[in-house]
C-alpha cells in the first residue's frame, strides 16, 4: 500500500510554545498555500484520513474535494501526542528537570503527565493496522509530525517499544505541508 503522509499547515500560534493535542486554528491563507502545493503530489479519488484536530481537518476537507475523494475519515488515533500540563506552556518555562527526565526515557516518560511516545505508538499502529486491513492500494493521511514519525518507524518485524524508540530517536525534520510517501506491506505478521 502506498500512503501519502501530509503534515498539517503551520498553526496560528506564537513560537516557543509546547503544543501537541491542543486544537489550534490555521489561517485560511496558510491552508490555501499548503493545499496548492500538496494537491499536485497526491493521487485523485483515494481515501483521505485525518486527525480530528482542525489544523489537519481544515486541509483534509478541501483536499478531498479537489481530489474527488469521498468524505474525509476523521480519526482520533492520528492526533499528536498530548503533553498534559506542558500543553501551551513556553518551552523555556517547563522545568529543566522534567525535560531532562523525558530525554532520559523518551519512550515511556509522560511529559506533563500526558502521553508517552509508547502510548501514542499504540494508537497510531492500531490505526495503521485497521487501514491495512481495508485493502486499499493508496491512501492520504493528513496528520502531525509525531504521528508521521511513528508511521515511518513501523515495521511488522519490530515490537511496539522498538517502533516507539525508533520514532523518538528520529530528528524532527518534517516541515509543515510536507508530503512523505510510505510504502507499506499489508503483511501484518512479524517476519
Amino acid at each position: 500500500m502506498r500512503i501519502y503522509l501530509i503534515r498539517h499547515p503551520q498553526p496560528d500560534i506564537a513560537s516557543g510554545l509546547c503544543y501537541g493535542a491542543t486544537d489550534l486554528s490555521v489561517a485560511a491563507d496558510e491552508v490555501n498555500r499548503i493545499l496548492a502545493s500538496v494537491y499536485a503530489l497526491v493521487p485523485p479519488c483515494v481515501p483521505i484520513f485525518s486527525s480530528v484536530l482542525q489544523r489537519c481537518s481544515l486541509l483534509a476537507e478541501p483536499l478531498a474535494q479537489l481530489c474527488g475523494s469521498d468524505a474525509v475519515h476523521l480519526d482520533a488515533r492520528l492526533v499528536e501526542m498530548h503533553f498534559g500540563r506542558w500543553e501551551m506552556q513556553r518551552w523555556d518555562d517547563i522545568p529543566r528537570a522534567e525535560i531532562d527526565a523525558w530525554a532520559d526515557n523518551l519512550v515511556d516518560y509522560r511529559p506533563g503527565d500526558g502521553e508517552s511516545v509508547f502510548q501514542v505508538a499504540q494508537r497510531v499502529t492500531g490505526f495503521l493496522h485497521d487501514l491495512l486491513q481495508r485493502g486499499d492500494d493508496e491512501a492520504i493521511i493528513v496528520c502531525h509530525a509525531g504521528t508521521i514519525r511513528l508511521l515511518l518507524a513501523w515495521s511488522p518485524a519490530l515490537s511496539l517499544h522498538d517502533i516507539a524508540r525508533k520514532a523518538a530517536a528520529t530528528p524532527h525534520q518534517i516541515a509543515f505541508g510536507r508530503v512523505v510517501i510510505l510504502e507499506c506491506s499489508s503483511d501484518l505478521q512479524a517476519g
